[in-house]
């Protein structure tokens, strides 16, 4: 069976983004580039907010192409352009490109599904609330949790509206 693999930047104190969604403080270097790289040949589906997907859109499609283009660029944009794409949305019901589809409703269900095709991993890269709705459902099976060493003070919270413990049994 696939993994669904929970991929998250966050601050010493719990943020994944400042109150405006700003992410200028996440530290990259070679190492969490390769690591990265190695992580995402293991996957084969990326998973999506709405807003994150929107986000990654409107960057990755091109980003190896571009003459100032990095390694990671290149490597990260050719990844992104052959794999599936899953958004989950209430707003919007398709997408209009062959390699990615849109789930709106049943969520669960769909997800279970999606996890029991043939294939490699799948990722869900930042996308917060969809992220937390995952992980209330249990459908979540790994955190890949990278701890920037900065205190953002107040954001987007890394975990919102946790009452109780939660165990989705993850690793």
């Amino acid at each position: 069976m696939r993994k669904l693999i929970f991929f998250m930047h966050t601050s010493l104190d719990g943020f994944v983004a400042g109150l405006n969604g700003e992410m200028d403080w996440i530290k990259f270097d070679d190492a969490m580039f390769d690591f990265v790289g190695t992580m995402t040949d293991q996957a084969d589906t990326a998973l999506y907010g709405r807003v994150t997907y929107q986000m990654m859109e409107s960057y990755w499609p091109t980003a190896g192409e571009q003459p100032n283009a990095s390694k990671h660029d290149i490597e990260h944009s050719r990844w992104y352009n052959k794999v599936t794409k899953i958004v989950l949305s209430r707003t919007i019901k398709e997408i209009g490109q062959n390699n990615t589809k849109v789930i709106s409703g049943n969520i669960s269900e769909n997800i279970n599904k999606l996890k029991q095709l043939d294939g490699k991993n799948i990722l869900i890269f930042g996308s917060p609330s969809a992220s937390n709705s995952l992980l209330k459902k249990g459908l979540v099976d790994e955190f890949w949790i990278f701890v920037n060493p900065i205190l953002l003070g107040q954001g987007i919270p890394l975990f919102k509206d946790i009452s109780e413990s939660e165990n989705s049994g993850a690793n």
